[in-house]
């Protein structure tokens, strides 16, 4: 009985561990600016679609563009973002996935637990621009970010965006 209750009592354990794990937490970093985010990986799933599709990610609905808790974008000193001003400083990044542009937010309130807190904290929008949707040739298994001085890049699956920065 003791060893029984051990047993399962370990299960529960390992099977907690697990869960808590979830994607991992990377970071794209460059010069001036950084993305830190939770990095799902494609897995053989439909990732962006139409309403009525069976897609990971809807396309026009707001999205904190990750896993687990919403991406942090971090600039090191003031910068254009897409043509708009922002400060110094880190942001939580939501984006809004279309089929031919995205609409990049940032939000000043830090680690929110995906766009469902997002609806309560909108009115913390520090920006968003709009950017062509970009469609690539190759498919990006993980969820992917790549940051210069010139732009911060998105790509997971065949699609994805570039918003330019200047520094």
């Amino acid at each position: 009985m003791k060893t029984s209750f051990l047993s399962l009592l370990f299960v529960f354990a390992a099977f907690a561990v697990a869960l808590a794990q979830g994607s991992p937490r990377v970071t794209a970093d460059g010069a001036n600016v950084s993305v830190s985010y939770g990095q799902p990986s494609k897995k053989g799933r439909l990732i962006f679609g139409k309403q009525d599709s069976q897609s990971l990610e809807k396309y026009d609905v707001i999205w904190r563009t990750g896993a687990n808790k919403s991406t942090e974008i971090t600039f090191k000193k003031d910068a254009m973002f897409g043509g708009k001003a922002v400060k110094a400083g880190s942001y939580s990044l939501f984006t809004i996935p279309g089929e031919k542009q995205w609409t990049i937010v940032l939000n000043s309130v830090l680690a929110q637990s995906g766009a469902f807190e997002y609806d309560k904290n909108k009115d913390k929008d520090v920006l968003k621009v709009t950017v062509p949707a970009k469609k690539y040739s190759t498919v990006q298994e993980k969820l992917t970010f790549t940051v210069t001085d010139k732009s911060v890049d998105f790509q997971w699956d065949k699609e994805g965006f570039s918003v330019p920065v200047k520094f």
